[in-house]
């Protein structure tokens, strides 16, 4: 095949080279964006007077005819013919004759490329973005249905105050939220149209790019032709965005692998998310929740790909370029495939309220509530913490909780400790004193479900 770049050289390329140069095996996935971009420059041609517009017609059919062609699985892509963009120009050249010959003008393989990719992650950040949304509905779905399921809130993994499952799981959806904020940044620095940018410079044509930035739905033009074809921020943006999506998925996972384990015994997972043990008879293994958290690693290397490939180039389009689709695809897919998994497995999870009860009730949750119960009765935070830290240590050595330690006993503590003290240290009551703006009381909680519910 004659290459479309080949009235310079006098040598066919080496055929491993060729192999080596190609990257249809995996930029084939644009070829709607291509097409449609393609289209559009057509159009453009046509009605600027460097085309005619016969021609201009003739060859938006012929690029309609190959998109149908290519969703209908008659079109078999060639490695010759390098890229996705040459192949649709090489097709439509073999269908329309010398006018295919014509889209190409005043248009580079660097400004097309930069457009496709664009284009294609215009419409994956708003998949993202609503593949988030359905889980912070079920998050907050979740969460009404557990305002009142009690648990042991951890730091350092050790018990450390009781709040709500409800509680819990709105933390995970301000994370995700912050992840939207996130996505839609990226999505809007993404939303400009570089065609027109030509290879480096621009082109002597008189183009119409605002009317291609307004066919193809895109807010603005880019500014500068050497930035246009040279700037992968956009796709560095994403995958930094997909890697802190992953890694909140990737926490949370961690907590849904051991909430199911028997030494917490919090949740059991539905069948449906769960693998057995080829040897073992009595296991049900988490598996999804460990995938997910070992495909985050996954993302943080396509990060890594495509800071690494951008860090040394020179303006403006260079070969190593060609690098940015398969990390930035894989991102797109790892992330999509996740979110996809996630919320079903979380939606289906089965809550063992009486262990969590358990759990949040052991383990002096209550401690900071018994120091604070003295710091309501005038006694200095720093001597009631010191207080509460001595009737921990008595509990341990008689083997107690402080529900179970007697008025006497707390009052050779502390002589202002009255009756009142077994309400104050009550598991339920502690989470309802909590009623700080962003705190685990029951009403505060609500009206944090209430704001989310708000944004659906």
């Amino acid at each position: 095949m004659a290459k479309l770049w080949g009235g310079r050289f006098e040598k066919e390329s080496d055929h491993l080279m060729e192999d080596f140069h190609s990257s249809i095996s995996f930029d084939q996935r644009l070829y709607k964006q291509d097409i449609a971009g393609s289209m559009a420059h057509a159009r453009m041609l046509g009605k600027a007077g460097i085309i005619s517009k016969a021609e201009a017609e003739r060859i938006v059919a012929g690029l309609q005819e190959i998109l149908a062609d290519i969703e209908a699985g008659k079109i078999e892509f060639s490695v010759a013919a390098e890229d996705i963009h040459m192949n649709i120009e090489e097709l439509l050249t073999q269908r329309t004759g010398e006018v295919g010959k014509k889209l190409h003008t005043a248009r580079s393989r660097n400004d097309q490329v930069a457009l496709d990719v664009r284009m294609y992650l215009k419409e994956e950040i708003t998949e993202v973005m609503n593949l988030i949304k359905y889980l912070q509905d079920t998050l907050a779905e979740l969460a009404e249905e557990h305002l009142d399921t009690v648990l042991p809130g951890y730091t350092h993994l050790q018990r450390a105050q009781p709040v709500t499952l409800a509680h819990h799981l709105m933390a995970y959806y301000q994370m995700f939220s912050r992840d939207l904020d996130r996505l839609g940044d990226c999505y809007r620095r993404t939303d400009v149209m570089p065609l027109g940018s030509g290879a480096l410079a621009g082109t002597t044509f008189a183009l119409d790019r605002q009317y291609v930035a307004e066919q193809l739905g895109f807010a603005r033009i880019s500014e500068n032709s050497l930035d246009a074809v040279a700037d992968r921020d956009f796709a560095v943006e994403f995958a930094s965005a997909a890697s802190l999506i992953m890694m909140h998925l990737s926490r949370f996972c961690e907590e849904i692998i051991l909430w199911s384990t028997a030494e917490f015994a919090f949740i059991e997972l539905d069948d449906a998310y769960s693998t057995g043990s080829s040897m073992m008879p009595q296991k049900k293994n988490p598996d999804v929740a460990e995938l997910i958290r070992g495909k985050t690693g996954r993302v943080y290397g396509d990060l890594q790909a495509l800071l690494t490939m951008l860090k040394g180039l020179p303006l403006a389009y260079n070969k190593d370029m060609q690098e940015d689709k398969e990390a930035l695809f894989d991102a797109v897919d790892t992330v999509k495939k996740c979110l996809m998994l996630f919320r079903p497995m979380l939606a289906t999870v089965k809550v063992k309220k009486e262990n969590m009860a358990r759990a949040a009730r052991g383990g002096f949750t209550n401690a900071t509530d018994l120091a604070d119960y003295l710091v309501y009765k005038g006694v200095p935070f720093r001597q009631a913490h010191e207080i509460a830290g001595r009737l921990v240590l008595y509990c341990l050595a008689k083997k107690k909780t402080l529900e179970e330690v007697s008025l006497g006993e707390y009052r050779e503590f502390s002589d202002l400790i009255a009756e009142d003290i077994y309400q104050a240290i009550d598991i339920n009551h502690c989470v309802e004193a909590r009623k700080v703006y962003g705190g685990p009381a029951r009403a505060v909680v609500q009206e944090a479900i209430n704001r989310a519910r708000g944004k659906f």
